[in-house]
């Protein structure tokens, strides 16, 4: 087979809804009122159990790299284990759907095989729920794959400023002030050129460091575009809140009123406004 791995999620994402429907549609031909459903399940389950192989060899041909990541392994493993009872599953109701169009002349016989297909469609579809709840405890828990789809170095990239934004945010939280600013400070080296990580820097001057002119003065120095009027807002607000955090209330409130006069119509400047007051 040709080398898949890079469209294990889109493929995966054929065989969850694919069998979802087909099973639905196999129970309602069971009734005999939608003549509609009976040859639309038998295609729809066939291609699942199609796309499920594909699924199944997609993962096999990423697993390898992908549990080179240290503490990802065992999340892999878990994965692909309920991935390749899904694939079987679904297979073994591709082979009943076979079965009952082999018997389309015989329509007891076909009766029965549909209903075998049916009730094992209620195993198919748990058995795709688990591998996909296995997939989202690898993506979004243990993080697998970083840059595996495109090959591209800016996706492992995004990982580590990712990882570093969320550390740093888990040590504020903790009160770990001096571990937030060492992170948020690597973060800012990393990327130099990024505006939206310099805001973040210039927060962690003020809400880690305690400095509000180490934050005013970054915040000077960084420069939004016209055409990203939310981040030049995200700036003024930030302005603003370091302003009072300092204690310099006139100067946030002058802040958020020139907001006000740019955006009449925005509450959320308001609201910042009236707390402010």
């Amino acid at each position: 087979m040709p080398h898949i791995a890079a469209f294990h999620p889109q493929i995966v994402h054929f065989v969850v809804a694919l069998s979802i429907v087909g099973a639905v549609l196999r129970w309602i031909s069971l009734s005999g009122r939608l003549a509609f459903t009976r040859p639309a399940a038998a295609t729809l389950l066939l291609l699942s159990a199609g796309a499920a192989v594909a699924a199944a060899e997609s993962g096999d041909q990423a697993h390898e790299r992908v549990e080179r990541i240290p503490t990802v392994a065992a999340a892999v493993r878990a994965h692909e284990g309920a991935g390749e009872w899904a694939r079987d599953a679904l297979l073994v109701v591709g082979a009943l759907e076979l079965v009952g169009l082999a018997l389309v002349r015989r329509d007891r016989a076909r009766r029965w095989a549909e209903i075998a297909s049916a009730v094992t469609c209620v195993a198919a579809v748990g058995a795709v729920y688990k591998a996909a709840d296995r997939g989202g405890d690898l993506v979004y828990s243990s993080v697998g794959g970083p840059g595996l789809r495109t090959g591209d170095t800016a996706d492992v990239h995004h990982l580590l400023t990712s990882g570093l934004f969320e550390e740093a945010m888990l040590a504020r939280s903790e009160h770990r002030a001096a571990d937030a600013d060492s992170l948020i400070a690597e973060l800012a080296r990393r990327n130099p050129g990024d505006v939206e990580v310099a805001l973040v820097a210039a927060q962690s001057l003020m809400t880690d460091r305690k400095d509000p002119h180490a934050a005013l003065a970054a915040l000077d120095r960084i420069a939004v575009p016209d055409s990203q009027p939310q981040l030049k807002m995200r700036v003024a607000f930030t302005r603003a809140d370091v302003f009072a955090a300092a204690g310099m209330k006139d100067s946030a409130r002058a802040v958020l009123e020139k907001l006000v006069s740019e955006n009449p119509n925005n509450p959320r400047i308001r609201q910042r406004l009236e707390r402010l007051k």
